[in-house]
This record gives structure tokens, C-alpha cells and sequence, in this order.
């Protein structure tokens, strides 16, 4: 196997590093973020005219470039390296594959070429904080009662009486990029409990019924939205036999591999960024990344980045291996944001330092895919990596013992008679 990278993708690498350096600073995401949308529409547009970056992974028979997985997830590093706010993760990573897996003809030919130019984007809505269990990523619901389990809450779907379509009702909260996107992915319940199962449903942002209001989060570059379901007409994506949860759970394996390399980017990142910091400033009249004891520490950050982006690059060949590799990103980069605080003294614990634009990231990614401790259970699971051989095996019947006649009990022995003596 031939693990070097092609001149391709060294292209895309190079290209995108370059207009994000002009584009996107520090500076330029904290104004983006404060937008209606939520990012740079402008950049947007250019870096889907210019690269393609929406339709990296999708099929050229749609409009996409027609790439692999692999390439949207070193893309990503290059995105995670900025920090872009951007609805490439929604719409690229998380919407584009279902559609493609589960979508019918007219479907994917009617919003797959516009998902891949930019001038469509898409969220995912599933109900509850429940969008890593959706993705198969810290558990496995078979039954999907994640998406409402036929009782209060969630968001339930029902056919409409004229037979015309279907109608949702419910909330989804924490919708990424809910708020702007143009098209909504509603994964609902229906069947009540005789014909219990999850599906996927097309919400158009201009549907009556539809309400969206955009939440406060920590991580402002990744916006979320609260979506309220009024019953609001939708369209069901592909047939109702379709297998819902195995597509959900086959992008989760996708994207926790693209969310792994966009972690190891902001990783990378944040320990360059502190790196250059400790070689200008000076203390005793030194600077202080000569000293020892921050040398060990870079050191070890460096160590744990690198070793990060050994699993994310694995993973992108092969994404079964896509929630250990998340893990395991996600915690270099709570690592290194938080090295990255200490190390820049008093002036990195102010909140408005460029600092906490990487630990806002590492600590929103893992509420949102994690905890790190659960992918890494999960991942065990998986792999039965802590099943027991021996209880795997019943052990051999055996065969009772013979059971021995009872013993007759002795009649008790009489005390001796006392002696005569003669006086």
C-alpha cells in the first residue's frame, strides 16, 4: 500500500491552505460568526467555484468533483486548521452521503448537483442531544428511540390524510447550521408501535409550519439552531423501506473520520501557534521557550499531535477505524488548547484571546461527538475487545457421581462396668 499522498490532493492542500491564510484569520472568523448566516458567504461561494469543497466526495454524474472520502477529510484538516465556519461539515459531510445512500433517482439528481456547487446548503436535524447516538458513534439504538420512540417528544411524522405528502411534528435542538441551511433532513418516528421506525424526511426552508431560532453556544464557529416542526409538510427521502439507521450509522463512520483530521488540524494549529509565542516572548531575559521544563512540554503536545494525525490519516483509508481516531484527536486537541492557555500566561486566560478559539472548539466538538471516553467504549465494543473467551465457550457437561449407599450409624458402645475391690 502506497500511503504518500498524490500531487492531487498536495494541490488541494496547498490551495486551500493559501486562501484561508488571506481569508480566514482570527480576525475574519470572530466577524463571520457574528453574521446572520453564521459564515462567509463569499468565501463560501469562492472556495465551492475555485475547489469544489462542497462536492469534493459527491459523484461527478451530479456535479461533484468525485473524490473520496479521504479527500474531503484532508480538506478538512486544512478547514480545521483555520477554523472555518463554514456549512461544509452539515451539508458536505453529514447531508450529501444520505441522500446519496437513501435518495430516490429524481432526488439525487435534483439537489445533489446543488449541494455540490454551494448555491444549496443542508443540515441534519435529529431530536434531543442525540446526534453522535444517531451517528452510531458512542452507541448503537437499534429500535431509533432516539428519534421520539413513538411517545412525547422528538419529532413524530405521519402521512397526510389527502395522501399528498407526510407531516412532521416535534423540535429538533442542536441542529448544525439549522439556521441558514436551505434544506432540512428531518429524522422522525412514525409507525406508532405496531410498525415502530425511524425515517428521513426533506423540510424546504421556506415550509409552513417551520420555525428556526438560532441558539447561544460556546463554539460560535460551529452554529446551531433549535428547529420546531409545526405540522410542517415534508417529503419522504427515498421509500419507507428504507434501512435508516445503517445509513446514519455508515456516515457516522464516515464522518468521525473527517471530524478526526479537522481536529488534528485545529491541533496542529493551536501548538504552532504557541510555539511561535514562547520563541518572541522573554522572561528573565531569555526567551521562554528555551527553557527546560516548556521544551518537555511542547515536546509531549508535539508527541500527541503527531500521533493523532497517524490514526486520522488511517481513518480516512479506513473508516471503521473513524471513532477511535476521533477519540484520540479530540484529546490532543483539549490537550494542546488547554497547554496552549497555560503557555501563554496572564494574556491567554483572557476570554478574548485567539487562544480560546481552539479550546471553544475542542470542548463544543466533544459535547457534540463525545465524550472521548465513550467513543473509545463504544469502539471496544464494537470490537468485543474485552469479551470474555471462557464465557464465550459453555463448559462441558459433566456427569453427576455416583451417590454412595448411606452408612449404617453404630449402636454407642456401653461404659465399662466399675471394678469390685475388697476392704
Amino acid at each position: 500500500m502506497d500511503a504518500a499522498f498524490t500531487a492531487e490532493q498536495d494541490e488541494i492542500r496547498r490551495t486551500l491552505r493559501e486562501i484561508l491564510g488571506k481569508r480566514c484569520g482570527p480576525d475574519e472568523v470572530k466577524a463571520a460568526v457574528r453574521t446572520a448566516a453564521g459564515h462567509d458567504r463569499e468565501l463560501w461561494q469562492q472556495l465551492a467555484r475555485q475547489l469544489g469543497l462542497p462536492g469534493i466526495a459527491i459523484a461527478e454524474e451530479y456535479g461533484g468533483v468525485g473524490c473520496t472520502a479521504a479527500d474531503l477529510a484532508l480538506a478538512c484538516e486544512e478547514t480545521g486548521r483555520a477554523l472555518l465556519p463554514s456549512p461544509l461539515l452539515a451539508t458536505a459531510v453529514l447531508c450529501a452521503p444520505l441522500i446519496t445512500a437513501l435518495g430516490t433517482g429524481a432526488q439525487r439528481s435534483a439537489l445533489l448537483p446543488s449541494l455540490a456547487t454551494g448555491g444549496l446548503t443542508a443540515a441534519l436535524a435529529v431530536s434531543g442531544p442525540a446526534l453522535a447516538t444517531a451517528l452510531a458513534l458512542t452507541g448503537e439504538d437499534a429500535s431509533g428511540q432516539w428519534s421520539g420512540g413513538g411517545r412525547a417528544g422528538g419529532v413524530q411524522a405521519r402521512a397526510d390524510a389527502s395522501g399528498g405528502g407526510w407531516r412532521l411534528y416535534g423540535e429538533a435542538a442542536q441542529v448544525l447550521d439549522g439556521h441558514s441551511a436551505g434544506l432540512l433532513l428531518v429524522a422522525a418516528h412514525t409507525g406508532g408501535f405496531a410498525r415502530s421506525r425511524t425515517l428521513l424526511f426533506l423540510v424546504r426552508e421556506d415550509a409552513p409550519g417551520l420555525v428556526r431560532s438560532r441558539q447561544a453556544v460556546l463554539d460560535e464557529t460551529r452554529p446551531q439552531a433549535r428547529i420546531q416542526l409545526r405540522d410542517a409538510p415534508a417529503e419522504l427521502l427515498g421509500d419507507e423501506g428504507a434501512d435508516v439507521l445503517s445509513a446514519l450509522a455508515a456516515t457516522g463512520r464516515t464522518a468521525s473520520a473527517v471530524l478526526a483530521a479537522e481536529a488534528v488540524g485545529a491541533a496542529g494549529q493551536a501548538l504552532a501557534r504557541t510555539v511561535e509565542y514562547v520563541r518572541q516572548r522573554e522572561q528573565f531575559g531569555r526567551a521562554i521557550g528555551s527553557f527546560q521544563a516548556v521544551k518537555h512540554r511542547l515536546a509531549d503536545l508535539y508527541v500527541q499531535v503527531q500521533a493523532a494525525r497517524s490514526a486520522a490519516y488511517y481513518a480516512a483509508w479506513d473508516p471503521d477505524q473513524g471513532a477511535l481516531a476521533l477519540a484520540q484527536a479530540l484529546e490532543a486537541l483539549r490537550v494542546t488548547a488547554g497547554e496552549a492557555i497555560q503557555l501563554h500566561g496572564g494574556i491567554g486566560f483572557t476570554w478574548e484571546h485567539d487562544a480560546h478559539l481552539y479550546f471553544k472548539r475542542a470542548a463544543a466538538d466533544e459535547l457534540l461527538f463525545g465524550p472521548v471516553h465513550r467513543l473509545r467504549a463504544h469502539a471496544a465494543d464494537r470490537a468485543d475487545l474485552f469479551a470474555d473467551p471462557a464465557a464465550a465457550v459453555p463448559p462441558p457437561k459433566q456427569s453427576a457421581p455416583p451417590t454412595a449407599p448411606p452408612r449404617s450409624t453404630p449402636p454407642p458402645t456401653p461404659p465399662p462396668a466399675p471394678e469390685k475391690v475388697a476392704v
